[in-house]
């Protein structure tokens, strides 16, 4: 029936594994839940408890592989027919989490993704850039969210067939942080798989700092110069290389790059501070783009 996969890395599996054995066990259905790290130093010791729950595993990688990769081992291990993809630091919202998402199988529907939501109380004051990221940019509703299927969807929280995904795997390619998602779910949109939305979210718990949050969106960026340079993504599926594009064909690239180099540290002050803004952090990524792409 469903294989749930947790991809790890330092991060506290065992409540959330607890919790979707729980519901897992009240609906009734075979089921079970494979978690595996990717060679992280912290919570190996507390994660491995997950072991002690039926139809619950736990295993560790050597080696760091990847969360796209890590993803792919998960899936080839697993057995029942769907697939359900989620990260460590989510958790549902609802008790009928489960059930929800088995209401909604059958053979007419290949994929389906059920939402992210964020706490309501705000974070500590070097968290907020994140949290104010993601209520304004991931937590969106099911009505909006499927005005743009694949491109508003997250591997996060995703129900799949598991013979749609074993055809359709994460690129390998893509070793680091940022983009995997993108590559895969607009693969799934060139062969005609569409996405289906449901109201049927997660809380999105790990919060990085706002610096940690720059730096990975920078690290994400280099990742998105690399992933388009070996043509695995079109201009139209990013927001980020679709403005890019209009901005080099106009022959602002130079300019933009320049203006970013004088002003990142005034932009980084805002982000970094209690009243950041988004639109300043898309400049920002937009600008670190431009400097990267001309290298």
């Amino acid at each position: 029936m469903l294989s749930i996969l947790i991809p790890v890395y330092n991060y506290s599996v065992y409540p959330l594994v607890s919790e979707l054995q729980k519901q897992c066990l009240e609906s009734s259905i075979q089921f079970e839940i494979l978690c595996q790290d990717d060679s992280s130093n912290l919570f190996i010791t507390e994660n491995q408890n997950t072991n002690s729950l039926e139809n619950c595993n736990f295993s560790v990688n050597n080696l760091n592989v990847g969360r796209g990769k890590n993803i792919n081992f998960l899936a080839e291990k697993s057995k029942y027919e769907w697939l359900l993809i989620m990260d460590c630091d989510t958790f549902p919202t609802q008790n009928n989490y489960i059930q929800k998402y088995i209401s909604q199988i059958n053979e007419a529907e290949k994929v389906l993704f059920g939402g992210i939501k964020y706490q309501k109380e705000k974070p500590s004051s070097d968290q907020l850039l994140r949290w104010f990221y993601g209520n304004a940019r991931e937590s969106i509703s099911v009505e909006k969210r499927n005005s743009n299927p694949n491109g508003s969807s997250l591997t996060s929280n995703i129900l799949i067939q598991k013979k749609v995904f074993i055809s359709n795997q994460f690129d390998e390619s893509i070793t680091k942080y940022g983009y995997e998602d993108l590559v895969f779910l607009s693969d799934l949109k060139k062969k005609g798989i569409l996405v289906k939305h449901i109201d049927n979210p997660t809380y999105h718990l790990g919060l990085e700092t706002s610096q940690q949050f720059l730096e990975k969106t920078k690290i994400a960026l280099e990742n998105l110069k690399l992933i388009t340079e070996n043509n695995s993504l079109y201009n139209s599926e990013s927001k980020i290389l679709k403005t890019y594009s209009v901005l080099k064909r106009l022959y602002l690239t130079s300019f933009i790059s320049i203006l970013f180099k004088k002003t990142e540290r005034n932009l980084e002050h805002n982000l970094l501070s209690k009243k950041s803004s988004l639109l300043l952090f898309d400049l920002y990524k937009l600008g670190y783009y431009c400097t990267i792409a001309s290298r």
